[in-house]
């Protein structure tokens, strides 16, 4: 296979041979290709909480449901992701994850798309707002033998963890979660500027969802946000859905931080990809409106997205008042690369690609996703 589009890096016409599921050749070409005919990696998604209708909180699920995850989340242009795991029962919660990686591990499709996992809990704050929807009963103090074990259950497979780094233990853990290569994310987390310090020299390397897990009204001189904006050395996911971070907000965030230490996340839910109604979450049942809100009833807090990651993108796009192009690495590169993953369209790689026609500007015509058959 050859396809000849224009790069969306570099912006020029290119051509890529495709073998066996590998680039095998990436030349600049002289022949101009469709006008609006464009090839990008394939979008790579660290937090899935579940997809099309298909909660992954859920302790039955077969190799169909996750297949039926996978084909619409693959549509939305995203060829691999990280499946998420919330809150629950420790017994629960490890037997889950173990019965998942079974499945995965059952079909070569879902191999491919099931990159690795994202833990996030039980080691969260149990404060009020700061623990989100994940239930405070759950949360608790990591300990070196709940870190072995999450190792032992998903083996070399790359996993990330989200930490509320001020649990006791917590700075200790990081360091053997660092030392076992587990990748740690701070996050629905209340921590001093002083303990996310000492997070990061422990070896947390991330955020997870800046500006969400937390209380909706926060102290305007001190909180979350600032010390998190204000520390070097996190790379930081945000959620480009224009609901959980504001579009003023998001452009804040994209001034203060650099630019590489920026990535996107979905935090989709079962609702991605489907119409409103009503959907559920681990033991939650939540309500999907027209406006893509996803919520407990009679709360305010949100409840997980229902964000297809290529609207992700061009919502994004859309708030920055820039084209497709310049945000695309953050929901593609920089994510793979947290997670030691290939990325990129480079002789050699995986050919985890997305072939893209548009009408005109961000306005996306047609979308295919390469390397998933």
């Amino acid at each position: 296979m050859t396809i000849h589009a224009w790069h969306y890096g570099t912006r020029e016409p290119v051509e890529v041979r495709c073998e066996d599921g590998m680039i095998v050749d990436v030349r600049a070409s002289s022949a101009v290709p469709s006008e609006n005919l464009w090839l990008a990696p394939a979008l790579f998604d660290a937090q899935v909480n579940g997809f099309g209708g298909v909660d992954f909180q859920q302790d039955d699920l077969t190799a169909d449901d996750l297949l039926r995850a996978v084909r619409g989340i693959r549509e939305a242009g995203c060829s691999r992701f990280l499946l998420t795991l919330i809150t629950n029962e420790w017994k629960k919660l490890t037997a889950r994850l173990r019965h998942l990686r079974e499945v995965r591990n059952s079909s070569p499709e879902l191999r491919r798309a099931i990159a690795g996992w994202h833990i996030e809990g039980p080691f969260l704050s149990s404060e009020p707002g700061f623990h989100g929807t994940h239930n405070p009963t759950f949360t608790r103090d990591p300990s070196a033998e709940m870190l072995s074990e999450f190792r032992a259950i998903t083996g070399d497979d790359p996993l990330l963890l989200t930490v509320a780094p001020e649990r006791a233990g917590a700075i200790a853990a990081i360091e053997t979660a660092t030392c076992l290569g587990i990748k740690i994310s701070l996050g629905h987390t209340n921590a001093s500027a002083q303990v996310i310090g000492q997070a990061i020299r422990a070896g947390a390397r991330a955020f997870t969802h800046l500006a969400n897990g937390c209380p909706r009204d926060l102290d305007r001189h001190d909180n979350i946000v600032w010390r998190v904006v204000e520390t070097s050395g996190l790379t930081v996911s945000l959620i480009p859905d224009q609901i959980h971070v504001s579009p003023a907000l998001f452009r804040i965030l994209h001034r203060l931080l650099p630019s590489e230490s920026i990535f996107y996340v979905s935090d989709a839910m079962s609702a991605a990809g489907m119409p409103p109604g009503q959907y559920k979450l681990g033991a939650l049942e939540l309500e999907v409106g027209p406006d893509q809100v996803v919520r407990q009833p009679g709360k305010l807090l949100f409840a997980g997205s229902a964000l297809r990651p290529i609207d992700g993108i061009m919502r994004a796009a859309e708030m920055l008042g820039c084209v497709w192009q310049d945000v695309w690495p953050r929901f593609s590169d920089v994510p793979a690369r947290l997670m030691g993953l290939a990325s990129g369209i480079v002789v050699g790689q995986p050919a985890n690609l997305c072939v893209l026609e548009f009408e005109r500007g961000n306005e996306l015509r047609n979308l295919r996703v390469l390397n998933t058959e």
